[in-house]
């Protein structure tokens, strides 16, 4: 029985589990923290990694071993391969204005159709433009730029020359200088971000190896895959096929789409991701997910399961009560200064009930509001994958149906990023057109009887957050 190790290297944690390459069952798993912060040192997650895989009974045994790990993160190298600072993460914000700038500079359409994004503070593309604006003296040593799966990876081969950094299309289609579409890097909109060239790490094909790992402990000798992005992985680890959507409920929203034609939305609702099989994967991001039951369960005064039990005593549409659950804020649309709003109170609405299937129908209709911006882009979507912390709420999972109007599968919990990128080791291990088919068993489908006006009513109270001319 050969072993493969895939690893999760997340914003707050390390995840390594081992499975089995020819069926996928799992053999043992381990895990250990990440400092908090939006910009941390690379070498904690190399830390983590070797403290993760001790835990999970190390990898020496392993035939196989790949990376996935949070997108967009700005590794910057000097030429010995030394880190020049530590990793702004997809989470820093810092570089909104630079965003703002390169977005006007080169204009909106032109960005979505060189590289299927529009610059937002996420996309290293923007973090480089930040550090040549503020941070001169460090941007003038920067001489390789990778992501943060590309370095860890590049680690486990024993970080030679950077000329030896690789990384794959998915994970390199969130940068901001890479062109899921014509699969080549846009040099042009690195150096207007940046200032000067820089090596960029070389795309190695989805079921393609880099190498072998190097590193005692780590699967030495082992096949290293190509690795990704959490995204890119997470849609590998639960079986994504085309004509399916991955609707991802955790502290964001995540809509994401298997398909079969590259995304360019000027408007930048749609960010034109690659996927790691050599389709693409089409991304909306929201805000406002499962902190919306959070907020709502602390109103009323009862915990998350009550919640759920509430909301499915209440009628579908809430007797007109409409939750725009706009919190912190919305990325998607783009109303950052917006606020939430509750509409429709009547004397019969004015229930617990009400409320909380208000809170479960506000947060699936924002999410509705990414699978019609997918298929506005061609994705075909004919079934919906549920995962996340928010789709452990059995209101949330009856109810979806009939707001996504389409089956909501449901797959048991699990660590899908590093499953993703253990089967990804798999299919480096073994080839083939396709990763090898690994059975995922105890998904639970819900089918909707009827789809209410639920969307409708919510379109109206959404359009009042509107900002004002």
């Amino acid at each position: 029985m050969a072993l493969v190790a895939g690893v999760d290297s997340s914003t707050q944690s390390c995840k390594v589990v081992v499975r089995d390459a020819d069926t996928g069952a799992l053999v043992r798993e381990g895990r250990a923290g990440h400092p908090d912060g939006t910009e941390v040192h690379p070498d904690h997650w190399w830390s983590a990694l070797q403290e993760a895989a001790a835990a999970a009974g190390g990898l020496d045994d392993v035939a196989a071993v790949a990376v996935g790990a949070q997108q967009h993160g700005m590794v910057a190298l000097d030429a010995s391969g030394a880190v020049v600072r530590p990793a702004l993460l997809w989470n820093d914000t810092r570089s909104a204005p630079q965003a703002e700038r390169l977005t006007k500079e080169l204009g909106a359409r032109t960005w979505a159709d060189a590289v299927g994004l529009v610059p937002v503070a996420s996309f290293t593309v923007t973090k480089l433009a930040w550090l040549a604006e503020h941070e001169p003296d460090a941007a003038a040593r920067v001489a390789a730029v990778g992501l943060p799966h590309d370095w860890l990876t590049w680690k486990l081969r024993g970080a030679a020359g950077i000329e030896s950094i690789t990384t794959d299309r998915g994970d390199a289609s969130g940068t901001g200088y890479f062109s899921a579409a014509t699969g080549q890097y846009r040099r042009d909109l690195l150096l207007a971000a940046l200032g000067h060239d820089a090596l960029l790490p070389t795309v190695v094909s989805p079921a393609g190896s880099p190498g072998r790992g190097t590193v005692a402990g780590l699967g030495a000798g082992a096949v290293l895959g190509a690795g990704t992005g959490d995204n890119m992985a997470a849609a590998l680890g639960v079986g994504a096929r085309p004509g399916d959507v991955i609707v991802s409920i955790g502290t964001s929203g995540v809509v994401s789409a298997v398909a079969e034609v590259p995304a360019a939305d000027e408007t930048g609702t749609v960010a034109g991701f690659a996927d790691a099989t050599g389709r693409y994967l089409p991304l909306v991001c929201t805000l406002n997910a499962a902190r919306v039951f959070d907020a709502t369960a602390r109103m009323l005064g009862v915990d998350l399961a009550t919640l759920s039990d509430l909301a499915l005593t209440a009628p579908a549409g809430c007797g007109g009560l409409v939750l725009v659950p706009y919190l912190e804020g919305e990325r998607t649309p783009n109303r950052p200064d917006a606020t939430g709003a509750l509409h429709g109170l009547r004397l019969e609405t004015t229930t617990p009930a009400h409320l909380a299937r208000a809170a479960v129908e506000g947060l699936l209709c924002g999410l509705a509001d990414g699978l019609d911006a997918l298929a506005e882009q061609g994705a075909v979507i004919e079934r919906v994958l549920l995962v996340g912390g928010g789709a452990k709420s059995e209101a949330l999972r009856r109810i979806a149906p009939s707001v996504f109007g389409r089956p909501v599968l449901v797959p048991p919990p699990g660590e899908y990023v590093a499953d993703g990128a253990a089967r990804q080791a798999a299919w480096a291990l073994i080839g083939g057109e396709a990763p090898p088919t690994w059975e995922l068993a105890g998904t639970q489908t819900y089918e909707a009887d009827a789809v209410p006006a639920v969307r409708e009513r919510y379109a109206q109270v959404r359009e009042l957050t509107a900002p004002r001319p």
